[in-house]
């Protein structure tokens, strides 16, 4: 398998090789956030691509979100779209390398991403910057996908295998707005960060 890092992820969104992104926040994670009400909770984005829930989030108001990624590229497509983003909430590094605490993660398209021999360091990273009682949210897919280049897949039995016990579980199961092409693929996760992993 290719080495995935900022290289390779810059050559893919340079070629419009991210199939993946559906060009807009996506049904769910539209739906979580408009019912949040704290406009002040500190938001990450990891492996946030062109960061649609990041537009969306500052749009409604939320001052406290910050965009990581390795590749540099999709930086530049954000600031296209949103000039009054903050420059200084953009994160152009590796996740396993951030140092940070966080009221709230969106996970959007990140996790499937990842080499899955990853998986089990991306579990425990999330647990470290999520504050006590943080929030990881976000979607998944649900089913098989490529075994040599992303976006890798998988299956709820899995996931809840590597999710538990580092986090509680609010809701982790079939999602019930995706958009139609992902209809019965994806599923939805909001996971409370716990002490006891």
């Amino acid at each position: 398998m290719e080495e995935l890092n900022a290289q390779y992820w810059d050559e893919r969104y340079r070629n419009d090789d991210f199939g993946w992104d559906i060009g807009s926040v996506s049904p769910p994670l539209k739906a979580y956030i408009d019912q949040l009400s704290d406009r002040d909770l500190k938001i990450l984005i990891p492996g946030a691509g062109n960061a649609y829930e990041a537009e969306y989030l500052h749009a409604k108001g939320f001052a406290n979100v910050y965009v990581l990624d390795i590749a540099t590229v999709v930086f530049d497509n954000i600031r296209g779209r949103v000039p009054s983003f903050p420059g200084n909430h953009f994160i152009q590094e590796d996740f396993f390398a951030h140092r940070g605490q966080y009221d709230l993660i969106l996970e959007q398209t990140f996790f499937c991403a990842l080499d899955p021999a990853l998986r089990k360091s991306y579990v425990s990273k999330m647990h470290t910057i999520l504050k006590p009682a943080g929030k990881l949210v976000g979607v998944l897919f649900g089913h098989p996908m490529n075994a040599d280049k992303p976006p890798f897949g998988g299956s709820l039995e899995e996931y809840e295998g590597l999710f538990f016990p580092a986090f509680q579980k609010h809701v982790f199961g079939p999602c019930y707005n995706s958009i139609e092409k992902r209809a019965g693929l994806e599923l939805f996760m909001i996971l409370k960060n716990t002490d006891d992993f």
